[in-house]
């Protein structure tokens, strides 16, 4: 163990720091140099430790030393923004689809080049490709080779991309160079195909139960998984690779075949099928794992599962120390070693209120869910309070599900039989669909909670005095005192969180202000804007992500929308639209694209909402105020210039224009199709982009102007030049990067009145 945590820590620096990547290296075979003498010397358990733990560190810097060269070139490159970048790259990572139909993929890049420069790879960078691209890709998959032209920007640090690629141009070279690739490509797509046959939510489960492919699964069922704690049925993990061993293993056996061929046999079975669902991060760990274990059992010596696990973590992060920032390969080993270190003393613990049986499984949700929920809360700051119970209800149906979609996948020769095959898989991937869909519809059954390290600490704290609790048995003071401590930890931290959740939900609308008619929600790089009049809500766009979003509509009381605007389709505009569906009376869109536009549309239409295109002239009442669409109209293709913009007047809301994404250009030509006349709060466009029409701003004269943008942005928003124009034409600025939540009213005198989150010096 200690030589995984300090391979961890070293890797997670180096990959997070390169700069310091050289000296972590050098100090690194130093110590593992000396440790090695002194034990030659005097040999010790210790100094075996330290000799191995220094070896891992040391192995796993020098490979963030030895890339750091080209990596920096790249970023160097990328620097200058704004340039057009050809790359040619094999992508290497499984194709994920977003909720705004974009499709993101890994790949290894060979080329780099942007202008007159090129830097030679092999470099890692993730490419997005938009939603109306998509059809470029064709039967693209791993292995496939791709020459791509867009815009970049440097990744952040710690992450393996050393860029990411917005693609405007993609050319597929080759499908398929790789035949076994392209073969389990092939099955995978066999799999989604004849499962997309029946009927259901549980359709699109079964290819992502069997080899975790989830391209078919909508964004309100994903949703409705991690709501109930079921999302990691998806993620093929140990469990899955555990099931495949165990079968091939016990298949050679019952052939009567030695240990050794059992063991090959159980080890080449696993190379396949690691081959067939993709190298995600939680599939190598636990191929790590299950390889190691299995040479330890051909040798005859088969340890015990912790060291087994800290073994594959020091191998994986000496090969690759980029993963040591990876939430899944974090999340999926910390699940293993819950079950290793926690299920049985949790289950004796539990044993003393229930039978033991009833004890035994309840433990093992029970210790996954007290360590993977501190790092969960990293990415969606909620505990699911029936996450345990989910679990339970489902783990007899997972393994049936997982087996026979595996089985089906395998089948595609045979349509007959896989056809047969998916149908068996359906029954238990149905019902765990329907044990998501129950759970995550219960009132209150998600408890917010708080975001970033603090609320890790916060639950980290939590989980491991429950894990006390529960597993220590009573018995003499020191007992009890731990007990009492642990209690008073659960008490205090839940007392806090529970006051902030309330805050937040039932005493949220307390504390903003009541009169409030506009409200920006703090939500990120996004737009989610609020319009209330006479009780009739409005939201023009939904943000990037749920969780933000929710925690807003709770905040101002909202369970219900009754005018959903989406303005277009980028992601930080309908990223969030998954919390709405069934929340929205009626919707109307931009133009959608040939991506996940049309499904999200239907989505919306399926949960009871009357959906409709905008264009220019199209209006409507929010209470007692008008809105009326300005753009765009039909020659604008789908994307920023055809966001949805708005006029809304009267009814108790300050005289707003609404601007979407537009461009300059595109600001103009609304303005060439209807002059505009003088508004009280403009939305700025584009997050505070440098793209603006100067004109447009003087013509609308703001009092007002709402700029909705998220901390630290990679683009520089707002720019300079976007608030030098504001402030030429008199105009207030109002920023959620600085200021959060931000709400806007005309008092009972007809003036402007404005109220931010938080105060920032200078604000004007």
């Amino acid at each position: 163990m200690p030589a995984a945590l300090v391979a961890w820590v070293v890797a997670a620096v180096a990959v997070c720091v390169p700069a310091a990547a050289g000296w972590l290296s050098m100090g690194s075979w130093v110590l593992a140099v000396g440790s090695a003498a002194i034990m030659l010397r005097r040999p010790s358990r210790i100094g075996v430790v330290v000799a191995v733990a220094a070896v891992a560190g040391a192995v796993a810097a020098s490979q963030v030393a030895w890339v750091q060269p080209g990596r920096a070139a790249v970023a160097e490159l990328a620097s200058a923004g704004g340039r057009a970048f050809v790359v040619d790259a094999v992508i290497s990572g499984k194709l994920d689809p977003s909720s705004s139909g974009d499709v993101w993929f890994d790949a290894v890049a060979h080329r780099v080049a942007a202008g007159d420069s090129a830097i030679a790879g092999p470099l890692p960078v993730r490419m997005g490709v938009p939603a109306e691209a998509v059809g470029e890709l064709g039967r693209a998959d791993i292995g496939s080779e791709v020459v791509a032209r867009g815009a970049t920007i440097p990744a952040n640090p710690g992450e393996r991309a050393v860029l990411v690629l917005r693609i405007h141009e993609l050319s597929v070279v080759d499908e398929t160079p790789n035949a076994v690739l392209a073969a389990t490509s092939d099955l995978r797509r066999d799999l989604v195909d004849a499962a997309s046959s029946l009927p259901g939510a549980g359709a699109a489960l079964v290819p992502g139960l069997a080899v975790g492919e989830t391209s078919a699964v909508s964004g309100a069922l994903d949703e409705s998984m991690k709501a109930s704690s079921l999302s990691h049925l998806t993620a093929v993990s140990g469990a899955n690779c555990a099931l495949v061993v165990g079968l091939a293993y016990g298949a050679a056996a019952v052939c009567g075949a030695r240990r050794g061929v059992r063991v090959a046999a159980g080890v080449v079975t696993l190379a396949g099928f690691v081959l067939l669902v993709t190298p995600e991060p939680s599939v190598v760990r636990a191929g790590a794992m299950a390889t190691i274990a299995m040479l330890a059992l051909a040798l005859g010596r088969a340890g015990a599962g912790l060291s087994v696990l800290c073994l594959a973590v020091v191998v994986l992060l000496s090969l690759d120390p980029w993963l040591a920032m990876s939430l899944g390969f974090a999340l999926s080993t910390v699940a293993t070693a819950s079950l290793l270190l926690l299920a049985r003393p949790l289950a004796g613990g539990l044993s003393r209120w229930m039978p033991r049986s009833l004890a035994l499984v309840l433990s093992i949700p029970l210790a996954a869910q007290l360590a993977c929920g501190p790092l969960l809360v990293l990415v969606d700051p909620r505990v699911p309070l029936l996450g345990v119970a989910a679990n339970l209800l489902a783990a007899p149906a997972a393994p049936l599900a997982t087996l026979a979609g595996l089985a089906a996948c395998l089948a595609a020769p045979f349509p007959w039989l896989q056809d047969v095959l998916v149908a068996i898989a359906w029954l238990p991937a149905s019902w765990i669909a329907g044990i998501a869909d129950v759970v995550s519809a219960v009132p209150a059954q998600q408890v917010s909670w708080w975001s970033d390290v603090g609320g890790l600490i916060a639950l980290a704290a939590v989980s491991a005095s429950i894990a006390v609790v529960v597993a220590l048995r009573p018995g003499g003071s020191r007992r009890g005192l731990v007990r009492g401590v642990c209690l008073v930890v659960v008490c205090a931290v839940v007392g806090v969180g529970g006051g902030q959740t309330a805050l937040r939900t039932v005493a949220g609308p307390f504390t903003v202000p009541g009169p409030w008619a506009i409200a920006a929600c703090d939500v990120g790089q996004g737009d989610a804007v609020l319009l209330r009049s006479r009780g009739a809500v409005a939201l023009i766009d939904t943000g990037p992500d749920p969780a933000p979003l929710s925690a807003c509509l709770d905040r101002f009381g909202l369970a219900r929308i009754d005018l959903l605007v989406l303005t277009h389709f980028d992601a930080d505009h309908v990223g969030g639209a998954t919390a709405l569906i069934g929340r929205v009376g009626q919707l109307v869109h931009g133009p959608p694209d040939d991506g996940g536009a049309e499904r999200l549309i239907a989505g919306f239409a399926s949960g009871g909402a009357h959906a409709v295109a905008a264009h220019p002239g199209m209006q409507g009442l929010l209470g007692e105020a008008r809105w009326r669409v300005l753009w765009p109209d039909g020659s604008a293709e789908p994307g920023n210039d055809a966001s949805v913009a708005l006029d809304v007047r009267g009814g108790g809301i300050p005289d707003t224009l609404l601007l979407g994404d537009l461009s300059a250009e595109a600001q103009r030509a609304m303005q060439r199709a209807e002059p505009l006349a003088a508004y009280d709060v403009v939305k700025v466009a584009h997050h505070g982009s440098a793209d603006q029409d100067e004109g447009l701003y003087r013509s609308a004269s703001p009092t007002l102007g709402l700029i909705t943008v998220g901390v630290d942005n990679d683009y520089g928003h707002p720019r300079a030049t976007l608030l030098d124009i504001l402030r030429s034409v008199g105009a207030t600025v109002a920023r959620t990067d600085e200021e959060g939540i931000v709400a806007v009213w005309e008092d009972d005198d007809g003036v402007l009145r404005l109220w931010r989150e938080r105060d920032v010096a200078g604000a004007g």
